[in-house]
């Protein structure tokens, strides 16, 4: 099984004609990726990549039924674009776009709220469930199936966790970027809970970073409501007080945000955390291995 994204997934791109849109739509199609439909304002009636391109997200989903928006558009119209697929009624959104201006996905945010859909990002580099679907700009070499849900801030690390899993035996059910903006849809709460839920998904990768309380909510929820093993990393361990490092969110004050913060929170829970990126494989298979997992 997997979380929010299968091969069945119909997806739509918003901004598919664009570089961006048509470069990573390429790769999600060649991965297996079930793309539906685009959607480019003014280029309604064309086809693109072999698949018809729509004015409006509502009209795209009236003609293929599509349930899932892949969004790549400019800063600038990022939560509008969001607000559209909600509107159309789409109920898994997730939206590569970085820098979308806060006060505008305050409002998204909550419309998303109100609407009952999840929001993946922004500035996520998008959810692969391994060998079924890549809705997002992932390398998709990288990600093999097995059993191992993986949760992250960062794209890179994504990348780097998933193999070092695949390298140790192991493999990916589905893999989630958040988001690295100050005002991202879904925390790791949401998705600690699906994988808590899946029944093949036997253990979860977490991936953190300095900046914010999502990793200390983590590890509240986790010591009450995660029964798997869960593996953390978290990324920033020597970045100085007040210094903005990487994305919008990475920003750490006095003691609140900082990686050693976060980390004493997340063993205290129970969570065995990784003393560096190039450890996270290792350390997954070593906490399996004394679980008798």
């Amino acid at each position: 099984m997997s979380i929010l994204v299968n091969k069945d997934s119909k997806v739509i791109v918003q901004g598919f004609t664009g570089k961006e849109g048509s470069f990573h739509s390429q790769q999600c199609l060649e991965y297996g990726t079930n793309i539906v439909a685009g959607v480019t304002p003014g280029k309604g009636g064309m086809m693109h990549l072999g698949r018809p391109v729509f004015d409006t997200v509502f009209d795209a989903v009236a003609a293929t039924g599509g349930d899932v928006s892949l969004i790549f558009v400019p800063p600038a119209y990022g939560a509008d674009a969001i607000m559209e697929a909600v509107e159309a009624g789409i109920k898994i959104i997730v939206c590569i776009t970085e820098g979308i201006p806060v006060k505008d996905m305050i409002y998204a945010k909550k419309y998303v709220k109100l609407k009952g859909a999840t929001l993946i990002g922004p500035n996520s580099p998008g959810i692969i469930t391994a060998e079924e679907a890549k809705i997002g700009i992932m390398p998709g070499f990288v990600f093999k199936k097995g059993k191992v849900g993986l949760i992250s801030k960062s794209g890179t690390l994504t990348y780097e966790a998933a193999n070092q899993i695949v390298c140790e035996g192991l493999g990916i059910s589905t893999a989630i970027g958040i988001g690295g903006d100050p005002i991202i849809g879904t925390d790791y709460i949401k998705l600690l809970q699906l994988f808590e839920d899946d029944e093949d998904t036997e253990a979860i990768v977490m991936i953190g970073e300095i900046g914010g309380d999502l990793e200390n909510d983590a590890a509240e929820y986790i010591k009450t409501h995660i029964s798997k093993p869960v593996v953390a990393f978290i990324a920033g361990q020597t970045a100085p007080k007040g210094k903005r490092m990487g994305h919008a969110g990475a920003i750490i004050a006095k003691t609140a945000g900082t990686a050693q913060e976060k980390i004493k929170n997340l063993e205290a829970a129970g969570v065995t955390v990784a003393k560096s990126p190039a450890e996270v494989g290792v350390t997954l298979v070593k906490l399996k291995k004394s679980l008798g997992k």
